[in-house]
């Protein structure tokens, strides 16, 4: 089994083909994505595949350390993460090409009018240490 984090962007990746930013979305539009988002989530739950997820709010600062007994200098001339991020899943599953349809799956979940979002989603495996052979 492998690790793989699905992150959902508010920006910075391939424009979605259902382009309707979520603000505009009705509440039963926004109630629709949720609820599939959830049943995705319960049935990865069952096959053993889901390991956690979180919706992020679009609130947050970038800080770095500046120095001893300076203040933390935050913010800065980049693209923020609270822009870019919108959640993350994260699965672990038997292969990347598992991780890849559920991507492509997750990638479905409606939008504006109730039609697939068609959003796309970063794929990333964990960072795992190289196995060391003894001998």
């Amino acid at each position: 089994m492998a690790k793989y984090l699905l992150l959902k962007h508010y920006r910075g990746a391939p424009a979605p083909t259902n382009d309707v930013p979520m603000d505009q979305w009705t509440p039963e539009e926004l109630s629709a994505h949720v609820q599939y988002m959830q049943d995705f989530a319960a049935r990865l739950e069952g096959t053993g595949e889901y390991v956690d997820s979180q919706a992020l709010s679009p609130e947050g600062t970038f800080v770095r350390y500046d120095g001893e007994g300076r203040p933390p200098v935050t913010d800065g001339p980049f693209a923020e993460t609270k822009d870019l991020i919108a959640g993350w899943m994260v699965i672990d599953v038997e292969s990347h090409q598992r991780a890849l349809e559920l991507a492509a799956e997750l990638s479905a979940a409606p939008g504006a009018g109730g039609k697939p979002i068609g959003e796309w989603l970063e794929v990333r495996p964990f960072f795992s240490e190289p196995t060391t052979i003894t001998e």
